[in-house]
C-alpha cells in the first residue's frame, strides 16, 4: 500500500541546468529549467531558459546537452539577464513557500551564485529550504548497490526522463523521483521543511565522509567535500 504524500512535497519547485563544463566556479549555464510540480506529479508552471554563455561551448559539453555554441549565440538571451531572471524566480519560488528541488544539488546552485557574482546580481540571503533527491535516496537507501545518476535513480523509482541532460526533463524527473521517495519513507523523513533542510546538511557531510574514507584506500590524500547545499 502506498502512503500518501507527505504535505511537503506537494507543490516542488524543480530546478536544472545544462552547462559548459563541471568546474562550478569556471562553467557557464547554457540552459535552465524551473518548474512547479503538483501533488499528482503534474508540471503547474514551467519556466525555460536557453543563455548565450558569452564563451565557446565546448565539444564535450555540446555532446552531452546538445546545445552548441551557433544555437546558443543565434537563439539564447544575454548571459546576465538569463542569470538575473533565474535568480529571481528561484527566490520568488521560495517566497510563495515551495521549496527547492535540484539533483545534486551543490554543483547547480554553487555554479549559479558564482554566475550571480559574475554578473552582479544579487544572491538571496537564505536560498532554503532546499531538497536534493540524491542525498536523501543515499540516506533512506544507502546499500544498495548502482550508479545513482538521476537516469539510474530515475528508473529505480520508475520515473521515466524525456530526455536525460534536458534541464526540463531533468528537473521535472528529479522532482518526480522525490515525491516518489516522499511516499515510500514518509514516516522517516522529516515532516517540517527547515527540519528537512537542516537535515540533509548533516547527511551530506556524512556521506562525504564515509566516500573520502573509501576512496583514501587507494589515495590517501583523497578529500570529499561535503558542504551543502553550497560549495
Amino acid at each position: 500500500m502506498t502512503s500518501p504524500l507527505p504535505l511537503w512535497a506537494s507543490n516542488l519547485a524543480v530546478f536544472d541546468t545544462e552547462t559548459t563544463g563541471i568546474d562550478t566556479s569556471q562553467a557557464r549555464i547554457v540552459s535552465a529549467t524551473i518548474a512547479l510540480l503538483g501533488p499528482d506529479e503534474e508540471v503547474v508552471e514551467r519556466y525555460d531558459w536557453l543563455l548565450n554563455p558569452g564563451i565557446e561551448i565546448p565539444a564535450a559539453a555540446e555532446r552531452v546537452h546538445g546545445i552548441s555554441t551557433q544555437i546558443a549565440r543565434a537563439s539564447g538571451i544575454d548571459a546576465a539577464v538569463g542569470v538575473q531572471q533565474i535568480v529571481v524566480q528561484l527566490a520568488e519560488m521560495i517566497e510563495r513557500g515551495f521549496p527547492i528541488v535540484a539533483y545534486n544539488a551543490p554543483y547547480d546552485l554553487t555554479l549559479l551564485r558564482a554566475e550571480a557574482e559574475r554578473y552582479g546580481v544579487p544572491w538571496p540571503a537564505d536560498l532554503s529550504p532546499v531538497i536534493d533527491p540524491l542525498i536523501i535516496d543515499k540516506q533512506f537507501d544507502r546499500y544498495r548497490k548502482g550508479k545513482r545518476t538521476l537516469e539510474a535513480v530515475s528508473a529505480h523509482h520508475g520515473v521515466e526522463i524525456g530526455t536525460a541532460h534536458d534541464a526540463g526533463d531533468d528537473a521535472i524527473a528529479a522532482g518526480r523521483v522525490l515525491q516518489r521517495i516522499a511516499r515510500k519513507y514518509a514516516d522517516v523523513i522529516p515532516s517540517d521543511l527547515e527540519d528537512l533542510h537542516r537535515a540533509q546538511i548533516a547527511w551530506a557531510a556524512a556521506q562525504a565522509a564515509s566516500y573520502q574514507e573509501f576512496r583514501r584506500r587507494q589515495d590517501p590524500s583523497f578529500v570529499a567535500d561535503g558542504s551543502w547545499p553550497l560549495r
